[in-house]
């Protein structure tokens, strides 16, 4: 450590009065520094508040955190006390070896000279002059990591005479460790955010791209079905057709949601009953659901499985062209999300059997949503209508890692 030893013929200052009480001061702040430390995420408040309490532990009116500046080889006063506001982010000190601050960053040796105005080992830079500081103390704000190198200087200074002893280096050089670790936190912390929104960009993109390909698949279904006369190749298609566009609302809601890999299901169905609803005539297609964030693994099957039941109430509950109502609603509970689609329709046929091995394509379809949903579905007849409903799962089970 670079101390500077008493000029001969100058006596030494006082003892403090109460040397006691001024370290355990030191320790308190230390420890409250490091509380802060701890839950603060903004570097220019930590940086200030780190300069204020070690102003206060040493009794110096002046402090300041100097951050180095590679391009410019400077040290840049980032936070301080004591100094004018228009210096705080506009000051520099010299990073070379015959700075005080310079060659406590270049070497990482504690920096401790009590006169300045007699220093021979360092120039007195500018600044401190211009404020008449006689002593001051630096120590290096070390980020411990390979790459970035330190961050800067943690410095303490004082017009006023006296002495800054080892034990004084010692709280300063804790504060700097404090202050390094959280600096090296939150550039983590910065560099993790960036990382994770410059994925979200790329998952949006990706989402957005798939809604515009699926799009083009449903325009050549649509294409294809307009010049097909057979009406049963006609409605395999039209119903292909409904598929793919369901799959393409999800992901639209995707790209455009806040949450990545997260979808709004209620939005999402009214969103969808509303397209459906457009494509028919006669039939008018309600949708109440709460506004529930689910998995966009879930949302898929679930807009598939409306779409289904849905459909098949419009082809075979009411005769071509209505008149007939579907209502779709959805509830959520903690745990729970409960699907119901009725009409007031025909109702179901006598011989109807969700269990049955010989199934219509859109009840095999139905019922594999339901497995893959894990839930558990149920239909039954009303007093007009029917009523499909199905109880699932709100949140996406944890996959068993067993091989058995």
């Amino acid at each position: 450590m670079q101390i500077e030893e008493t000029p001969a013929g100058v006596p030494d200052e006082p003892v403090r009065r109460d040397e006691l009480a001024y370290r355990l001061k030191q320790q308190r702040l230390l420890a409250e520094f490091g509380r802060m430390a701890l839950r603060e995420s903004d570097l220019p408040a930590l940086l200030q508040r780190a300069t204020e309490l070690c102003a206060d532990g040493l009794d110096a009116p002046f402090c300041k955190a100097l951050e180095f500046l590679h391009d410019r080889r400077v040290l840049l006063m980032r936070a301080g006390v004591g100094w004018r506001p228009e210096e705080i982010g506009q000051a520099t000190l010299g990073a070379d070896l015959e700075s005080p601050a310079g060659f406590a960053f270049q070497t990482g040796q504690p920096v401790l000279s009590n006169h300045l105005t007699e220093e021979t080992r360092f120039r007195t830079p500018t600044l401190l002059a211009a404020y008449g500081i006689r002593r001051a103390v630096n120590v290096l704000i070390d980020l411990g990591g390979k790459n970035d190198g330190p961050f800067g200087v943690l410095e303490v200074d004082s017009p006023d005479p006296g002495d800054f002893d080892e034990d004084d280096v010692t709280f300063l050089y804790g504060c700097a460790r404090i202050l390094g670790a959280a600096i090296e936190r939150n550039r983590s912390d910065t560099k993790l955010q960036k990382a994770v929104e410059r994925q979200a960009m790329l998952m949006r993109e990706m989402s957005h791209r798939i809604k515009n390909s699926l799009g083009v698949v449903s325009g050549l279904l649509r294409i294809n079905a307009s010049n097909v006369a057979d009406p049963a190749a006609k409605a395999l298609l039209q119903d292909a057709e409904n598929r793919v566009l369901t799959i393409a609302h999800v992901h639209n809601h995707l790209w455009q949601g806040e949450r990545i890999g997260e979808v709004n299901i209620g939005e999402f169905l009214r969103e969808l009953c509303k397209s459906l609803g457009g494509s028919v005539e006669g039939v008018t297609i309600g949708c109440e659901a709460d506004d529930v964030v689910i998995d966009a693994d879930f949302a898929i099957p679930v807009g598939l499985m409306v779409n289904e039941l849905v459909t098949n109430a419009v082809k075979y509950a009411f005769d071509p062209g209505g008149p007939g109502a579907v209502a779709v609603r959805l509830t959520a509970s903690e745990q729970e999300l409960s699907l119901r689609v009725e009409d007031d329709g025909r109702g179901l046929p006598p011989e109807f059997d969700l269990n049955a091995s010989r199934k219509s394509f859109g009840i095999r379809v139905i019922t594999s949503l339901a497995r893959q949903l894990q839930g558990e579905l149920q239909a039954e007849n009303l007093p007009r209508g029917c009523r499909f409903s199905l109880v699932f799962p709100r949140h996406k089970p944890e996959q068993d890692g067993s091989d058995g």
